[in-house]
């Protein structure tokens, strides 16, 4: 796949589909072109209810008079004259996605002038609506073409969008990719191949070190399987700062049984994506190596499978974790907040200004927030706020919740300095999110929980089903700022 930019008119270029978006208002830019060299079929179209302007809704055009490319795809950006970033990145990928059913050859998008971040948004929404995770079939679902097509003379915007995506993709791959096939060590060799094709440096830490480095959390849930941990450290050194301005934490389940606390078999079904906080790490970290920004940003994600069998921990164990706390284990099914744990404490010693950390983490959020929504929670309320306002930008769903002391309460122990879970069923995900406030110190730090938003059963108009790559535009953004 390749994109660029062409300068010619829509009416002329010879491609196998062009995509016309189609805004609020009187027709203007290219949406006035094509209605003017159809002579008015388009505002025909239009006012026939044959074409809409909705956000992501597509009109297949066959062989329209006074126009050489064979398809027209038309795809609506909004109803308001000003249509918000999120809505570009909608309406590429859905007609992306609706031209994606079938190879083509080179794709042409003729969207209305817009400033660089729609246009870039849009760019990303073209390339990610056309990647489905039929990674293993013999014959796909959604063809990317061979070339993609930007109307513009924005070459620099072009190629920052592609290289979101293909960050976005990076992660939503990870995250489809079968248990057999992903799994901490295949994980960690994928990370390592970053190494050879960006300026990311690479530190992987084994079993061995694991051990080593006391990061007895982790790897208590790692015994339970065959497979060994992993600990992979991606460090970007984009400035001459000295110690990171931010470090991005990832937890990376590759498999969540549930261990002895076993989930049913339909809760396991989508397990594949419990390392979704640990593939969004390593897809913005390739992204922001290749964007080449003015930061020094690190990486780190834990990688474990969680597994049954003679060797797994059990609930009441006391596990000790890499900064000293000793933890009471009272259900091994809430094994992600031990593996960030370690990880944490690992990057709490890289000193860094910032810190995020992503996961798939609790159930309670999703019965909090839906399936749409990526719940905050933050000891800093700045930085938080500097998230949240990124994710504005960025048309991402965020919510933040509370961190009341109380809450804190619930993780006593009679036996440990902690417990693994609160006391009761209520406010599970902020019991978890003040579990790991035990872990970064003084540091600035907010937590992701992805678990809604990170795997779809069903497909969107403007993406496939399963991983979407949540929050990787997010954290490019406020990266962005970090520069400032």
């Amino acid at each position: 796949m390749a994109t660029a930019i062409t300068q010619e008119p829509l009416h002329l270029i010879d491609v196998d589909a062009i995509v016309v978006a189609l805004g609020g208002g009187e027709l203007s830019g290219p949406a006035l072109e094509l209605n003017t060299q159809t002579d008015g079929a388009l505002q025909r179209m239009i006012d026939a209810n044959e074409a809409s302007l909705k956000v992501g809704v597509t009109t297949s055009w066959l062989a329209p008079s006074g126009i050489k490319a064979p398809v027209v795809m038309l795809v609506g950006l909004g109803s308001c004259n000003s249509p918000e970033n999120i809505s570009y990145f909608k309406a590429a990928g859905a007609a992306a996605k609706a031209l994606a059913a079938k190879q083509r050859d080179t794709v042409a998008y003729y969207f209305p002038e817009c400033d660089a971040t729609a246009l870039e948004t849009a760019v990303s929404g073209s390339l990610v609506g056309c990647h489905g995770q039929d990674i293993c079939r013999s014959k796909h679902d959604l063809y990317t073409p061979n070339n993609i097509l930007w109307a513009t003379n924005d070459e620099l915007t072009v190629a920052s969008g592609t290289i979101i995506a293909e960050g976005i993709n990076l992660t939503r791959d990870l995250v489809n990719g079968p248990p057999n096939m992903v799994y901490p060590e295949t994980f960690a060799e994928q990370i390592q191949s970053l190494g050879e094709t960006t300026s990311l440096e690479i530190e992987v830490w084994d079993a061995a070190k694991l051990a080593e480095e006391k990061c007895g959390a982790l790897l208590a849930v790692a015994q339970g399987s065959a497979r060994e941990a992993r600990l992979v450290i991606m460090r970007y050194r984009g400035s001459d700062v000295v110690d990171p301005q931010l470090a991005l934490v990832g937890k990376g389940v590759t498999y969540d049984s549930g261990g002895l606390s076993l989930k049913p078999s339909d809760g396991q079904k989508t397990m594949k994506c419990d390392m979704a906080g640990a593939a969004t790490v390593v897809g913005t970290m390739q992204a922001i190596s290749q964007l080449k920004l003015p930061c020094h940003v690190i990486g780190l994600v834990g990688l474990v499978e969680n597994m049954v069998s003679s060797n797994a921990y059990r609930l009441g164990d006391v596990i000790i974790a890499r900064n000293g706390k000793t933890i009471e284990v009272l259900n091994t099914d809430a094994e992600g907040r031990l593996v960030l744990a370690d990880v944490l404490d690992v990057a709490v010693e890289q000193k860094p200004t910032h810190l995020i950390d992503l996961a798939t983490l609790t159930g309670a959020c999703c019965v909090a927030l839906g399936l749409n929504v990526t719940g905050f929670m933050t000891n800093d309320q700045n930085w938080c706020d500097d998230l949240t306002r990124a994710a504005a930008v960025s048309g991402e769903q965020v919510w933040q919740l509370p961190m009341f002391k109380e809450f804190g309460t619930e993780l006593q122990s009679k036996v440990a300095d902690l417990r693994n879970i609160g006391t009761g069923r209520w406010g599970g995900a902020i019991t978890a999110g003040k579990f790991l406030e035990e872990f970064v110190s003084e540091v600035s730090w907010t937590h992701m929980d992805i678990a809604g938003p990170a795997f779809a059963d069903s497909p969107k108009k403007w993406v496939d089903g399963g991983a979407s790559g949540v929050m990787v535009r997010t954290l490019i953004e406020v990266i962005r700022q970090l520069e400032k």
